[in-house]
């Protein structure tokens, strides 16, 4: 289970982290509203074509990606977001549509919106559609050493 995995990475680390149990919500917006955790504190985790190239985006629950801004930031000719069917098979242990932003832990290059770099943590899924991980934003970092780029029109102002 990606949980046990990523908790067993996150102790390993020694880094400091919560468990937040909730009713099964499928979509970030409906996570942000059975944890009543804001849309733009929970980073949503989506798989995005870049160049043809599988990528990890993290970016807050309530904002959507601007695919001319990503293709600029990253300096891609295309960039378009991935179906399920193509990663499915990805994230082992892992329901679809829940994977923690930890890229690293499964070969993918991370790119997370400049927004989430404002808070001191970060909240994401983790694994499943009924638990969330809060950690420091500095040890997410450190950890996962994600490409911070303005994805959002929101970001784009930051």
């Amino acid at each position: 289970m990606v949980i046990e995995k990523l908790k067993r990475f996150l102790d390993e680390k020694k880094v400091e982290y919560s468990i937040i149990q909730h009713s099964t919500a499928y979509t970030a917006s409906e996570v942000a509203e059975v944890t009543h955790i804001s849309g733009k504190e929970i980073a949503k985790t989506v798989i995005v074509n870049l160049d043809g190239k599988k990528v990890m985006v993290a970016l807050p629950a309530s904002y959507q990606i601007d695919f001319d801004l990503l293709r600029e930031a990253a300096v891609a000719r295309s960039a378009e977001l991935a179906t399920e069917e193509e990663f499915r098979n990805m994230f082992p242990g892992c329901q679809v549509g829940a994977m923690p932003p930890f890229g690293n832990l499964y070969g993918l290059d991370v790119i997370i919106d400049a927004t989430l770099t404002e808070d001191k943590e970060i909240v994401f899924n983790a694994g499943t559609h009924q638990e969330l991980i809060r950690m420091r934003f500095y040890d997410f970092q450190r950890l996962v050493r994600p490409r911070i780029l303005c994805l959002t029109k929101a970001s784009a102002i930051f």
